[in-house]
């Protein structure tokens, strides 16, 4: 029964997200119809059209593997470096303090500033990894940070006693610990990551990426195109958000199935 009362809840959720799916479309539908000109607002049956079409293109999906590249690559260093700097800060007070103004620096400063003066530091092909890791590794280092001093003292005493080595520490008592400053983490800067390298290559214009393809399609005044590769950008942030939550929860199920703590 409970299986069979499970299914009907997610067939319910998923009806609903499509039925609100659904209702914004024809608001977009009547906007469309309302404006009547194409060339400030295409219709939502034209710009998924436009971009049925443009999938069929080497030069889509070129640009898609070349901006989703650059976004991981980009957040799987703010991932190292923020780990490094939450350990380090957690490990040492003076540490803390001397890094604490970088952070507040990170968090105050615009992402155009930073887009703007990496275009005078780097090459316009590396400047989406550079403004993804400068957006997200403050994000992962204060939930790791935040994480690390709430992990109970108890349990490292524990560890203490039983003599567990350093990696048993982190697979037992850590990571189980930790869990939800990770999801927190990933799911949020993996976010950040993605809006961060869209603007940043909206504005170097990387060639072969989406941003500049974005950036084209609104110079040439082809807006169908401008839809399409907004509807593309959107989507892709939805499946890489779905899919690091699904890594997460099944690694989150390993913890648990081995005595930790699921999230």
């Amino acid at each position: 029964m409970k299986r069979f009362s499970s299914w009907d809840t997610r067939v319910k959720q998923t009806i609903i997200k499509l039925a609100a799916l659904f209702f914004w479309l024809l608001v977009w539908e009547a906007v469309s119809r309302y404006v009547g000109r194409e060339i400030l607002v295409v219709s939502p049956i034209r710009a998924l059209g436009r971009l049925v079409e443009l999938s069929g293109t080497a030069t889509f999906w070129r640009a898609v593997g070349t901006t989703c590249w650059r976004v991981l690559e980009g957040f799987g260093l703010s991932i190292l470096v923020g780990t490094i700097l939450a350990v380090l800060t957690h490990w040492s007070k003076f540490l803390k303090h001397l890094f604490d103004p970088i952070l507040g620096v990170f968090r105050a400063t615009p992402l155009a500033a930073i887009i703007i003066l990496a275009l005078v530091w780097i090459a316009r092909g590396r400047i989406p990894v550079f403004v993804v890791f400068l957006m997200v590794f403050p994000v992962i280092w204060t939930n790791l940070y935040a994480g690390l001093k709430e992990v109970d003292p108890g349990l490292l005493e524990m560890g203490k006693v039983f003599r567990f080595s350093l990696w048993k520490k982190i697979r037992y008592i850590y990571l189980p610990e930790l869990m939800p400053y990770i999801v927190s983490a990933l799911v949020t800067g993996l976010g950040i990551a993605w809006k961060s390298a869209i603007g940043a290559e909206v504005l170097a214009r990387p060639p072969g990426t989406m941003g500049n393809h974005i950036f084209d399609s609104r110079i040439y005044l082809q807006v169908a195109d401008l839809f399409a590769w907004t509807i593309a950008v959107i989507a892709l942030s939805i499946l890489l958000e779905k899919g690091m939550v699904w890594l997460l929860a099944q690694g989150s199920r390993r913890l648990a199935g081995k005595g930790g703590r699921t999230v």
